[in-house]
Protein backbone atom coordinates (compact mmCIF):
# COMPACT_ATOMS: atom_id res chain seq x y z
CA UNK A 1 0.00 0.00 0.00
CA UNK A 2 1.86 2.91 -1.08
CA UNK A 3 1.11 6.14 1.02
CA UNK A 4 0.46 8.42 -2.12
CA UNK A 5 -2.13 6.18 -3.89
CA UNK A 6 -5.05 7.95 -4.70
CA UNK A 7 -4.14 11.64 -3.24
CA UNK A 8 -4.09 13.30 -7.04
CA UNK A 9 -5.99 16.73 -7.64
CA UNK A 10 -7.32 16.45 -3.96
CA UNK A 11 -7.22 18.50 -0.79
CA UNK A 12 -8.31 21.65 -1.42
CA UNK A 13 -9.27 23.47 1.09
CA UNK A 14 -11.91 26.40 1.39
CA UNK A 15 -12.95 28.64 3.98
CA UNK A 16 -16.20 31.04 4.25
CA UNK A 17 -16.25 33.43 5.86
CA UNK A 18 -15.42 31.41 9.15
CA UNK A 19 -15.88 32.98 12.66
CA UNK A 20 -15.05 31.30 15.69
CA UNK A 21 -15.29 32.22 19.35
CA UNK A 22 -13.92 30.84 21.97
CA UNK A 23 -14.45 30.00 26.10
CA UNK A 24 -17.93 30.81 27.81
CA UNK A 25 -19.22 34.14 29.58
CA UNK A 26 -17.40 36.93 30.55
CA UNK A 27 -14.29 34.84 29.28
CA UNK A 28 -15.60 34.37 26.12
CA UNK A 29 -13.30 35.45 22.88
CA UNK A 30 -13.69 36.36 19.25
CA UNK A 31 -10.36 34.23 17.97
CA UNK A 32 -11.72 34.16 13.91
CA UNK A 33 -14.09 36.50 12.14
CA UNK A 34 -15.35 36.41 8.94
CA UNK A 35 -11.81 34.83 7.39
CA UNK A 36 -11.69 34.09 3.66
CA UNK A 37 -9.31 31.60 2.80
CA UNK A 38 -9.01 29.33 -0.33
CA UNK A 39 -5.94 26.86 -0.65
CA UNK A 40 -5.76 24.50 -3.84
CA UNK A 41 -4.64 20.72 -3.68
CA UNK A 42 -0.84 20.05 -3.61
CA UNK A 43 -0.16 23.80 -2.11
CA UNK A 44 2.02 24.63 0.89
CA UNK A 45 0.77 27.90 2.46
CA UNK A 46 2.24 29.05 5.56
CA UNK A 47 0.45 31.21 8.13
CA UNK A 48 1.78 33.77 9.58
CA UNK A 49 0.40 36.30 12.37
CA UNK A 50 1.17 37.91 16.02
CA UNK A 51 1.09 35.99 19.12
CA UNK A 52 -2.66 34.91 20.10
CA UNK A 53 -4.21 35.91 16.87
CA UNK A 54 -5.68 32.48 16.23
CA UNK A 55 -3.35 30.75 13.72
CA UNK A 56 -3.72 27.44 15.82
CA UNK A 57 -7.50 28.01 15.75
CA UNK A 58 -7.46 27.91 11.73
CA UNK A 59 -5.64 24.80 12.35
CA UNK A 60 -7.87 23.41 14.52
CA UNK A 61 -11.12 24.49 12.55
CA UNK A 62 -9.52 22.77 9.17
CA UNK A 63 -8.91 19.60 11.28
CA UNK A 64 -11.72 19.50 12.83
CA UNK A 65 -10.62 19.70 16.49
CA UNK A 66 -12.55 23.40 16.64
CA UNK A 67 -16.10 23.76 16.21
CA UNK A 68 -16.95 26.47 13.95
CA UNK A 69 -19.10 29.42 14.92
CA UNK A 70 -20.35 31.32 11.68
CA UNK A 71 -19.18 30.24 8.52
CA UNK A 72 -17.81 26.95 7.20
CA UNK A 73 -15.43 24.97 6.57
CA UNK A 74 -14.64 22.24 3.63
CA UNK A 75 -12.10 20.00 2.06
CA UNK A 76 -12.29 18.50 -0.93
CA UNK A 77 -15.99 20.31 -1.25
CA UNK A 78 -17.52 18.34 1.93
CA UNK A 79 -18.05 20.44 5.18
CA UNK A 80 -15.68 19.55 7.96
CA UNK A 81 -17.38 18.38 11.15
CA UNK A 82 -15.23 15.84 12.56
CA UNK A 83 -11.21 15.10 11.98
CA UNK A 84 -10.44 12.20 9.81
CA UNK A 85 -7.54 10.00 8.53
CA UNK A 86 -7.40 12.66 4.94
CA UNK A 87 -6.33 15.31 7.31
CA UNK A 88 -3.02 14.73 9.12
CA UNK A 89 -2.33 17.32 12.12
CA UNK A 90 1.09 17.58 13.49
CA UNK A 91 1.76 19.88 16.56
CA UNK A 92 4.38 21.71 18.19
CA UNK A 93 4.90 18.83 20.60
CA UNK A 94 4.89 15.27 20.10
CA UNK A 95 1.83 13.84 20.87
CA UNK A 96 3.60 10.27 20.59
CA UNK A 97 2.51 7.40 23.18
CA UNK A 98 5.40 6.76 25.37
CA UNK A 99 4.73 3.32 26.07
CA UNK A 100 4.59 2.05 22.21
CA UNK A 101 7.52 1.94 20.01
CA UNK A 102 8.24 3.94 16.86
CA UNK A 103 6.27 1.11 14.66
CA UNK A 104 3.86 1.03 17.17
CA UNK A 105 3.16 4.59 16.91
CA UNK A 106 2.67 4.69 12.95
CA UNK A 107 0.64 1.80 13.14
CA UNK A 108 -1.49 3.58 15.25
CA UNK A 109 -4.04 5.06 12.70
CA UNK A 110 -3.97 2.47 10.17
CA UNK A 111 -4.68 -0.65 13.09
CA UNK A 112 -7.59 1.46 14.25
CA UNK A 113 -9.30 1.86 10.78
CA UNK A 114 -8.88 -1.92 10.40
CA UNK A 115 -6.03 -2.27 8.02
CA UNK A 116 -5.01 -5.52 7.16
CA UNK A 117 -1.79 -6.23 8.72
CA UNK A 118 0.41 -6.95 6.39
CA UNK A 119 -0.85 -3.99 4.39
CA UNK A 120 -0.10 -1.42 7.66
CA UNK A 121 3.16 -3.26 7.94
CA UNK A 122 4.35 -2.19 4.30
CA UNK A 123 3.09 1.24 4.57
CA UNK A 124 4.55 1.60 8.37
CA UNK A 125 8.14 0.54 6.64
CA UNK A 126 7.99 2.73 3.32
CA UNK A 127 7.59 5.84 5.69
CA UNK A 128 9.70 5.00 8.35
CA UNK A 129 12.25 4.71 5.57
CA UNK A 130 11.04 8.21 4.08
CA UNK A 131 11.61 9.81 6.99
CA UNK A 132 15.18 7.72 7.34
CA UNK A 133 13.90 5.79 10.70
CA UNK A 134 14.03 2.23 9.76
CA UNK A 135 16.48 1.63 12.32
CA UNK A 136 14.85 3.13 15.13
CA UNK A 137 11.79 1.40 14.52
CA UNK A 138 11.89 -0.66 18.11
CA UNK A 139 12.96 2.55 19.95
CA UNK A 140 10.21 4.32 22.41
CA UNK A 141 10.06 7.72 22.07
CA UNK A 142 12.37 9.07 25.26
CA UNK A 143 15.08 6.87 23.30
CA UNK A 144 15.32 9.50 20.61
CA UNK A 145 16.33 13.27 20.50
CA UNK A 146 13.70 15.81 19.82
CA UNK A 147 13.96 16.09 16.24
CA UNK A 148 13.72 12.12 15.62
CA UNK A 149 10.62 12.38 18.01
CA UNK A 150 9.26 15.02 15.01
CA UNK A 151 10.21 12.88 12.50
CA UNK A 152 7.65 9.79 14.22
CA UNK A 153 5.13 12.32 14.39
CA UNK A 154 5.31 13.41 10.64
CA UNK A 155 5.79 9.15 9.77
CA UNK A 156 2.43 8.89 12.01
CA UNK A 157 0.26 11.80 9.89
CA UNK A 158 1.94 10.66 6.87
CA UNK A 159 0.99 6.89 6.98
CA UNK A 160 -2.50 7.72 6.68
CA UNK A 161 -2.05 9.01 3.47
CA UNK A 162 -3.65 12.55 4.07
CA UNK A 163 -5.22 14.69 1.24
CA UNK A 164 -4.47 17.49 3.52
CA UNK A 165 -0.88 18.06 6.53
CA UNK A 166 -2.13 20.84 9.00
CA UNK A 167 1.30 21.23 10.79
CA UNK A 168 1.22 24.00 14.23
CA UNK A 169 4.72 24.66 14.60
CA UNK A 170 6.27 21.82 14.18
CA UNK A 171 9.56 23.00 14.68
CA UNK A 172 9.76 25.37 17.16
CA UNK A 173 11.20 23.59 19.91
CA UNK A 174 14.11 21.89 17.55
CA UNK A 175 18.01 23.99 17.62
CA UNK A 176 18.59 25.73 14.60
CA UNK A 177 20.32 22.89 12.72
CA UNK A 178 18.16 20.22 13.46
CA UNK A 179 15.01 22.33 12.44
CA UNK A 180 16.49 23.03 9.13
CA UNK A 181 17.29 19.52 8.53
CA UNK A 182 13.16 19.24 9.44
CA UNK A 183 12.24 21.97 6.56
CA UNK A 184 14.20 20.41 3.74
CA UNK A 185 12.80 16.79 4.55
CA UNK A 186 9.36 18.36 4.57
CA UNK A 187 9.93 19.86 1.53
CA UNK A 188 11.17 16.76 0.07
CA UNK A 189 7.89 14.73 1.18
CA UNK A 190 5.77 17.48 0.16
CA UNK A 191 7.22 17.46 -3.21
CA UNK A 192 7.28 13.56 -3.82
CA UNK A 193 4.19 13.00 -2.45
CA UNK A 194 2.11 16.65 -3.37
CA UNK A 195 -0.47 16.48 -0.63
CA UNK A 196 -1.67 20.12 0.46
CA UNK A 197 0.43 21.35 3.49
CA UNK A 198 -1.29 24.38 6.12
CA UNK A 199 1.96 24.99 8.01
CA UNK A 200 1.56 27.68 10.87
CA UNK A 201 4.96 29.64 12.03
CA UNK A 202 5.91 32.57 14.19
CA UNK A 203 9.47 32.43 11.80
CA UNK A 204 9.26 34.61 8.43
CA UNK A 205 12.26 32.58 7.49
CA UNK A 206 10.83 29.38 7.68
CA UNK A 207 6.98 31.00 6.15
CA UNK A 208 8.79 31.74 3.21
CA UNK A 209 11.75 29.26 2.74
CA UNK A 210 8.82 26.41 2.63
CA UNK A 211 5.77 27.96 0.82
CA UNK A 212 4.51 28.70 -2.23
CA UNK A 213 1.92 31.01 -0.79
CA UNK A 214 2.50 32.98 2.64
CA UNK A 215 -1.00 34.04 4.68
CA UNK A 216 -0.50 37.04 6.98
CA UNK A 217 -3.20 37.19 9.61
CA UNK A 218 -4.27 40.08 11.80
CA UNK A 219 -4.46 40.39 15.30
CA UNK A 220 -7.73 38.77 17.47
CA UNK A 221 -10.15 38.45 16.04
CA UNK A 222 -8.02 37.67 12.82
CA UNK A 223 -9.04 38.11 9.20
CA UNK A 224 -6.78 37.48 6.54
CA UNK A 225 -4.25 41.18 6.17
CA UNK A 226 -1.81 40.03 3.00
CA UNK A 227 -2.06 37.45 0.82
CA UNK A 228 1.92 36.85 -0.38
CA UNK A 229 2.96 34.86 -3.63
CA UNK A 230 6.51 33.30 -2.92
CA UNK A 231 7.50 33.14 -6.26
CA UNK A 232 11.47 31.36 -5.84
CA UNK A 233 12.22 28.58 -7.38
CA UNK A 234 11.53 24.79 -6.15
CA UNK A 235 13.68 22.75 -5.07
CA UNK A 236 14.55 25.45 -2.89
CA UNK A 237 17.74 25.23 -0.30
CA UNK A 238 19.70 27.51 2.43
CA UNK A 239 20.68 29.89 -0.46
CA UNK A 240 17.65 31.40 -1.36
CA UNK A 241 18.01 32.73 2.37
CA UNK A 242 20.07 35.47 0.70
CA UNK A 243 18.09 36.08 -2.72
CA UNK A 244 16.49 39.73 -3.39
CA UNK A 245 12.88 38.43 -3.90
CA UNK A 246 13.22 36.44 -0.21
CA UNK A 247 14.58 39.45 1.25
CA UNK A 248 11.58 41.82 -0.29
CA UNK A 249 9.12 39.32 0.75
CA UNK A 250 10.43 39.19 4.28
CA UNK A 251 10.56 43.03 4.57
CA UNK A 252 7.33 43.10 3.36
CA UNK A 253 6.18 40.34 6.00
CA UNK A 254 7.94 42.38 9.28
CA UNK A 255 6.27 45.36 7.99
CA UNK A 256 2.50 43.94 8.30
CA UNK A 257 3.32 42.07 11.68
CA UNK A 258 4.88 45.31 13.08
CA UNK A 259 1.89 47.03 12.10
CA UNK A 260 -0.51 44.36 13.92
CA UNK A 261 1.63 44.62 17.02
CA UNK A 262 1.54 48.05 17.46
CA UNK A 263 -1.91 47.77 19.19
CA UNK A 264 -1.44 45.30 22.28
CA UNK A 265 -5.54 45.15 22.73
CA UNK A 266 -7.92 43.11 20.59
CA UNK A 267 -9.88 45.41 18.02
CA UNK A 268 -13.56 45.55 18.41
CA UNK A 269 -16.22 43.26 16.79
CA UNK A 270 -17.99 45.68 13.88
CA UNK A 271 -20.84 43.78 12.35
CA UNK A 272 -19.21 41.54 9.79
CA UNK A 273 -17.17 42.73 6.94
CA UNK A 274 -15.63 40.80 3.61
CA UNK A 275 -11.49 41.62 4.74
CA UNK A 276 -9.46 43.00 2.11
CA UNK A 277 -6.49 40.58 1.29
CA UNK A 278 -3.73 42.05 -0.34
CA UNK A 279 -2.63 39.94 -3.10
CA UNK A 280 1.71 40.72 -3.90
CA UNK A 281 4.10 38.69 -6.11
CA UNK A 282 7.88 39.66 -6.70
CA UNK A 283 10.00 38.93 -9.71
CA UNK A 284 10.55 35.31 -10.15
CA UNK A 285 14.29 35.01 -8.90
CA UNK A 286 15.96 32.96 -11.33
CA UNK A 287 19.24 32.78 -9.46
CA UNK A 288 18.36 30.62 -6.48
Amino acid sequence: MSIHSGTTNLGSIRLRRVGICLGEGEGRVQALRDLDLTIAPGEFVSVLGPSGCGKSTLIGAVAGLTRVTAGGVEVDGQDVRRPGPERGVVFQHHTLFPWKTVFQNVEFGPKLRGVKRYERNAAVEEVLAQVSLEEFRHHFPAQLSGGMQQRVNLARALVNRPRVLLMDEPFAALDAQTRLLMQELLLELWSKYRMTVVFVTHDIDEALFLADRVVVLSRRPAEVRADLAVNLVRPRTSEALTAPTFIALKRRCLELLRDEARSSRPRENPPLQIPEIITESFPHEASV
